[in-house]
């Protein structure tokens, strides 16, 4: 190291000295870097924003849930059909021995949603106690609904961040009344946001928890009314145990409600593992398609880097054989070009990297793609980058050292 930090400042030294020249060999590298970098930013991004979007679902989860009809059609299904009822459930509980816990949950059709400070067009559900369990919410402040509050038919809600924050503005909601309908509740709990960047997952619809008003399900189904030939409930998810593989478990629960609704499809079968595994393939696709982008990038780098310590080589073929002349081996002739060659490659990932991390940035905000920084993408992109500078920088340091030292001083 003692000796190679010398040859470093002479490397710089001599770029320094054809700063255009270097500016433009400069440019590959921080192109290429800035690329690896960016890609690599997106792609964590969009896995840590796929495993968020999954939790909310519950990756162990199966999701049974209601598909909506026109009234002309709806008249028709509810021939074969009553929907999706608690009956499914206890059916599902009962029989299929992966099954050990499930949530369901009813929509209710508001007319007005209002509170002592505002009213506010909010989404209201009736939900068992096990909702916010499968469904990995806490409660910021206060407490979720229990099992107590469904048996007692209990007039209470929990609140969504964005709830909250439109029914009471910047007051406390805990102990505080809203009413939906004809229906006054108490609030007893406010959930912690759960801010997921999207609305949807591989076509799936998510989210929304923010802005929705919680109830107990028997509230729900004995307290607030619901159109005509609505089914009993709107969701239900199935949580199964870790010994089974979901999509063969999915395949089981799909048999019995296939037996339980007969000929009527009116309900579909979700698979959070099979949207994240689809979601998986979707991304590496495109880090595919990216890397080639970057290493073509990173290629151009490196024959920029190789053209220009070619170009050396000639401008200071007298210097060599002078070198060579006083006493210079091949190898110090070569420790020299290579050295030139690295403090390129590094001096170009370094500015690629700030580049990298801009360009990532800028990305996401047009296009709202999810932007994580990854340290391994940095040590990746700077380790590859040196190793091009390395690699390309190789073959015009061998051909110096093997210039001829008297035909190298009467060079012209």
């Amino acid at each position: 190291m003692s000796t190679f930090m010398p040859l470093v400042w002479d490397a710089l030294a001599e770029m320094a000295s054809h700063k255009l020249r270097t500016l433009l060999t400069l440019l590959g590298m921080i192109f290429g870097v800035g690329a690896v970098i960016a890609m690599l930013n997106i792609g964590e991004g969009a896995e840590r924003q796929a495993l968020k979007m999954i939790d909310s679902m519950g990756l162990r989860n199966l999701i049974v849930e209601g598909k909506q009809f026109a009234d002309d059609e709806l008249n028709e299904v509810r021939k074969e059909s009553l929907g999706l009822t608690i009956a499914d459930v206890q059916a599902a509980s009962a029989t299929l021995p992966f099954v050990e816990d499930y949530s369901v949950e009813k929509k209710i059709k508001t007319q007005s949603v209002y509170s002592d400070v505002a009213s506010a067009d909010l989404n209201v559900v009736g939900v068992s106690a096990s909702h916010f369990r499968l469904s990995n919410m806490q409660a910021q402040v206060g407490r979720v609904l229990n099992e107590d509050d469904n048996i007692n038919i209990a007039q209470v809600a929990v609140l969504g961040a964005n709830a909250a924050s439109q029914l009471f503005k910047d007051q406390e909601a805990i102990g505080q009344f809203v009413k939906v309908n004809h229906l006054w509740l108490e609030v007893v709990g406010v959930l912690n946001d759960p801010y997921l960047g999207k609305d949807e997952f591989q076509g799936v619809k998510i989210g929304g928890d923010s802005s929705r008003i919680f109830v107990p399900l028997n509230t729900s189904l004995k307290k607030l009314s619901s159109p005509a030939l609505a089914s009993e409930l709107d969701m239900i998810k199935l949580k199964i145990t870790e010994d089974i593989d979901p999509l063969v478990a999915a395949k089981a629960v799909a048999h019995l409600f296939e037996f339980r609704h007969g000929e009527a499809q009116d309900y579909q079968l979700i698979i959070p593992a099979a949207l994240l595994a689809q979601q998986k393939q979707t991304q590496q696709i495109f880090n595919i398609v990216m890397a080639c982008v970057a290493g073509i990038s990173l290629l151009v780098g490196g024959i920029g880097i190789m053209n220009i310590m070619l170009a050396n080589v000639l401008e200071r073929t007298k210097e060599i054989g002078l070198l060579r002349a006083i006493g210079a081996t091949q190898k110090n002739i070569k420790l020299q070009f290579i050295a030139e060659s690295f403090t390129i490659s590094v001096l170009g990932g370094l500015l690629g990297i700030v580049f990298g991390l801009i360009l990532s940035e800028i990305i996401g905000f047009y296009s709202g793609w999810a932007v994580s920084w990854s340290l391994v993408a940095i040590i990746l992109s700077l380790s590859i980058c040196m190793a091009v500078g390395v690699g390309f920088g190789a073959y015009p340091a061998v051909k110096a050292s093997q210039l001829n030292p008297i035909e190298a001083l009467h060079s012209d």
